[in-house]
């Protein structure tokens, strides 16, 4: 294997490649550039093991919303999985076996961290700079650190001057016993959903602090018995077909998101029944009920939240926070909630991409200034002016109805043959046309007016002044058909 050095080097006829991130796009691609016949590259992961989101989130309950047969590389089809569902601690697992059986492993720095990239247009080549100050040159560079990679902390005013334990769940502290523990909860979003129930039996007294009701669906989880993992390792069809259906299904469920089709009164229903069907008191209800649009923030599934709303020892508290003392948290109405530990269930900061690395293409622009209105990408994938310079998981290719992994891959074909028309066209670099990228995210914009995400709500999906800077708009076949091939003429072409 050649690797990346931090010497300077003339052009050799693969161009390095430099990798961040070891999640489910940094592994895709990795694996895809081998079986493909290009070994020029090397991954880093800040780390020590790979895995992304699903070896830093380790709180109890944590698993996907997405049934594990779809949530998985096309080209490796775990036959073993124990739930229609994956835990956190499997998928991390899957990526792990994945690393070890493509033998990518020999390819990753680990312990690495990049702190900045800057772009040499004289010579054609990005200089990285790790976080120890090591400096690396690669023609190309992907950040596959996705959208899920830094948590989010809410300003509040006191934060700093609390004397028990805090932290995120994002960063769990499994040497802190929470039995017994009087215990904040702050967020009630995809993570929040997971772990309170978990610890809600283990603690003396739980305060949730709700700052807007999600909308909470039974989850169809199951457990696969051992007669139908043994059909799918004898019959692997089967679960190629259960994985079509999978992906068919959810694929459908786009017209529930556009606001001209059926509002998603099927899935409005689902979480009527499931509410009311637990929760008795009406004004808890009436508390738990969102006050926006259902789908125009993540909609969650769950079947032991409502339940835990119910226990004795759980306390919703739907008033804004004040501040954090030494002992508790107050809210604006002056009522003191003491308590021993508060972890943050408040998610990540999904619309800063990339950071906080610093990247800086031609003529010494900063990619923050070039996002300073919002993150947007030619079909999430490369910005105008930084050459050479591509992202998995980047602006506008969440979903809302459909696996991300399937949009994964369709970028891992784009980017694979982007770097075959580089070698092959004896390019020094290509640079996105800003006519492309412009005419691109009008059109991202315009058709986001008709979904469900812009009718009035706030969520991780948009920057704070109302700009969806996260997600598709469309299906996911069609993100497929566009990112089949790299489109040359898109771009300005140096040699």
């Amino acid at each position: 294997m050649s690797k990346l050095n931090s010497s300077s080097k003339p052009r050799t006829k693969d161009p390095r490649i430099a990798i961040i991130g070891t999640g489910f796009g940094g592994l895709g691609l990795a694996i895809r550039l081998k079986q493909s016949g290009i070994d020029n590259f090397t991954l880093f992961e800040k780390a020590a093991d790979v895995g992304g989101v699903w070896r830093d989130n380790t709180y109890p309950g944590a698993a996907c919303d997405v049934p594990s047969h779809l949530y998985s590389f096309s080209f490796e089809q775990d036959r073993g999985w124990e739930n229609r569902f994956g835990k956190a601690k499997e998928i991390h697992n899957y990526l792990r076996h994945c690393a070890d059986k493509y033998q990518i492993r020999p390819h990753i720095r680990f312990n690495t961290e990049i702190a900045s990239a800057d772009f040499d247009a004289v010579n054609g080549f990005w200089r990285i700079q790790t976080a120890a100050g090591e400096v690396i040159e690669a023609e190309i560079v992907v950040s596959a650190v996705g959208q899920l990679s830094l948590p989010a902390y809410p300003k509040l005013k006191g934060s700093d001057s609390f004397q028990g334990k805090t932290f995120h769940s994002a960063k769990w502290d499994h040497d802190y016993d929470l039995t017994g523990k009087r215990v904040a909860v702050i967020g009630t979003g995809a993570s929040a959903i997971q772990f309170v129930p978990e610890i809600a039996g283990q603690v003396a007294q739980l305060e949730i602090f709700q700052r807007s009701a999600p909308y909470v669906i039974p989850k169809p989880d199951r457990v696969y018995p051992l007669v139908e993992k043994t059909l799918f390792k004898k019959l692997p069809i089967l679960q190629s077909l259960d994985r079509v259906l999978q992906y068919s299904t959810h694929e459908i469920r786009l017209f529930g998101f556009t606001t001209y089709i059926n509002e998603m009164s099927i899935v409005e229903y689902l979480f009527q029944r499931h509410i009311r069907d637990v929760i008795k008191d009406h004004k808890l209800r009436y508390r738990l009920t969102p006050d926006y649009p259902i789908g125009c923030k993540r909609i969650l599934i769950s079947n032991q939240w409502y339940e835990t709303m119910t226990l004795p020892n759980v306390n919703l508290i739907t008033d804004n926070i004040s501040e954090i003392i030494p002992t508790g948290i107050k809210t604006k109405e002056g009522q003191l909630h003491e308590v021993d530990a508060i972890i943050y269930g408040t998610g990540f900061a999904a619309t800063d991409f990339l950071a906080p690395m610093q990247i800086t293409g031609l003529n010494g622009r900063h990619l923050k200034d070039a996002w300073k209105d919002g993150a947007e990408a030619y079909l999430g994938l490369t910005v105008s002016g930084f050459p050479n310079l591509y992202m998995l998981y980047g602006p506008n290719t969440n979903l809302g109805h459909n696996s991300i992994v399937y949009m994964i891959e369709s970028q891992v074909n784009y980017i694979l043959d982007a770097i075959k028309t580089l070698t092959k066209k004896k390019l020094r670099y290509t640079d996105l046309r800003a006519e492309v990228q412009n005419d691109f995210n009008k059109d991202i914009q315009t058709r986001m007016k008709s979904t469900i995400w812009a009718q009035g709500c706030t969520s991780w999906y948009q920057t704070a002044e109302g700009k969806n800077t996260n997600n598709w708009p469309g299906f996911t076949l069609e993100y497929r058909k566009r990112t089949r091939k790299f489109d040359l003429k898109s771009y300005v072409q140096v040699k």
